[in-house]
């Protein structure tokens, strides 16, 4: 999988098959990253519409989840003056301090921040638990940011808050499901309050991004067959 996400590979398939399922984590990490900052930008000035908006410097940023593309995020926020935050349940909390980020000990504790950048993996657990509670809990003028997967949101929790907070902003690189509805709850703020890639998941789509991705794996396709070398392998 030239990528990181692997959920749509059936891996029980593939465990009964006994064949290796590998993925390419880093290779785009910085595609997306230069994509978050891309919408956090247009946004925070409202599309390029003439009027004023705001500025990142000084607003607080936090990360579900700090992996390679999280990381790649924070060291743009960090450039940009942002303080940054983060929770990883399988990182410790200095090796996340190593990294330039404060770590929290909850989910919840990440929606006290005016942004909220999400980098988990599409699984039981995370499906659809971004949820009314936490990011009604957000502060005034705050935006979650999804270059995860789009199914990990509510989406009938985010669309009753984007009805109830003229406020909040949603800035995702893949268009949800209820898509159409979510852009008529903000009418002619879509593309500013609300904004998504219509036609693929975009938080990839470099040259860079891909050229890496595919040398990756070749790489881990050939080193499989010679050295027999899993370290990449994904499982169920």
């Amino acid at each position: 999988r030239a990528g990181a996400g692997y959920d749509n590979i059936d891996l029980k398939a593939t465990a009964a098959k006994d064949v290796v399922a590998m993925n390419t984590p880093g290779q785009n990490a910085n595609a997306v990253a230069e994509l978050v900052f891309g919408m956090m930008l247009t946004s925070a000035r409202n599309n390029y519409d003439g009027s004023s908006g705001f500025e990142l410097a000084g607003k607080t940023m936090a990360f579900y989840g700090f992996g390679a593309v999280a990381r790649a995020v924070q060291k743009l926020a960090t450039g940009f003056g942002m303080q940054t935050f983060a929770y990883d349940p399988f990182l410790s909390d200095s090796k996340i301090a190593e990294a330039g980020s404060t770590p929290v000990h909850s989910v919840a504790e990440l929606f006290k921040h005016q942004y909220v950048s999400l980098h988990v993996p599409l699984t039981p657990q995370t499906k659809e638990s971004i949820n009314k509670a936490l990011l009604m809990a957000m502060p005034r003028g705050a935006a979650l940011i999804n270059t995860a997967r789009a199914e990990v949101i509510h989406e009938d929790d985010m669309l009753e808050v984007l009805k109830a907070r003229p406020d909040f902003c949603y800035l995702c690189d893949v268009a949800p499901k209820k898509a159409k509805e979510m852009s008529e709850a903000v009418g002619d703020q879509y593309m500013k309050r609300l904004i998504f890639t219509k036609k693929k998941k975009m938080g990839a789509q470099t040259l860079e991004a891909n050229n890496n991705a595919g040398v990756a794996a070749a790489n881990q396709i050939v080193n499989f067959f010679e050295k027999g070398d899993v370290r990449y392998q994904v499982k169920a």
